[in-house]
């Protein structure tokens, strides 16, 4: 199936249906295993997605400018700006286990020392 030119309107009105065969081809494209059941449901609601994608496309839309987002988005960096910070021997004082001036933590690797 091609896609018309963007000169061209679509004139196909009829929903795009998706049979139990389609959704079996595909889920063995995809190596899934589908039962009897999830192949009806499945068909079903692939159907009303492929009828969503097309009524999106009938939008007029020619007129709109391509965008990434539906509105419009402001940096909200601030500036790198060096401040003090604790001094080392406070923070040590305030952790439950301090050595060689790091904080120590149980080993979780199994790792030898």
């Amino acid at each position: 199936m091609s896609t018309p030119s963007p000169k061209e309107p679509e004139t196909r009105t009829a929903t795009v249906g998706l049979g139990r065969d389609d959704v079996a081809h595909l889920a063995r494209l995809a190596r899934l295993s589908l039962s009897d059941e999830e192949l009806d449901s499945f068909a079903g609601q692939l159907s009303a997605v492929l009828d969503a994608v097309a009524q999106v496309g009938k939008a007029q839309a020619e007129d709109v400018p391509p965008m990434t987002h539906a509105v419009p988005l402001t940096n909200v960096t601030r500036p790198d700006v060096v401040t003090p910070s604790l001094p080392r021997d406070v923070v040590l004082a305030q952790a439950p286990a301090a050595e060689d001036d790091r904080f120590r933590v149980p080993q979780i690797l199994g790792e030898e020392e």
